[in-house]
């Protein structure tokens, strides 16, 4: 799929969950937040951990909130699934 198929196709699911796995075998799982011309931004998945026995991972000061994320290069993009809502 050419890089200009996968902005428009991530540009019309912002808000959706996928599956993204590039050519180098990598993979990431998260929502996306926004899309530019170079890159697909996407945010962590909410967990159902439930905060029992995990010590402050909840709180604001420790690990990702919600406007964390990180980018995916489009060029590198080798396939992107679009998640069901309820997976987890």
């Amino acid at each position: 799929m050419l890089m200009s198929n996968y902005y428009h196709l991530c540009n019309k699911n912002i808000g959706r969950p996928v599956h993204i796995r590039t050519k180098d075998g990598k993979e990431h799982r998260g929502i996306i937040h926004r899309v530019n011309n170079s890159h697909v931004y996407l945010q962590p998945m909410p967990s159902n951990l439930g905060g029992y026995g995990y010590g402050y991972w909840g709180s604001p000061f420790w690990g990702p909130r919600p406007g964390f994320g990180w980018g995916v290069a489009l060029g590198s993009i080798a396939t992107l699934a679009l998640l069901p809502l309820f997976f987890w």
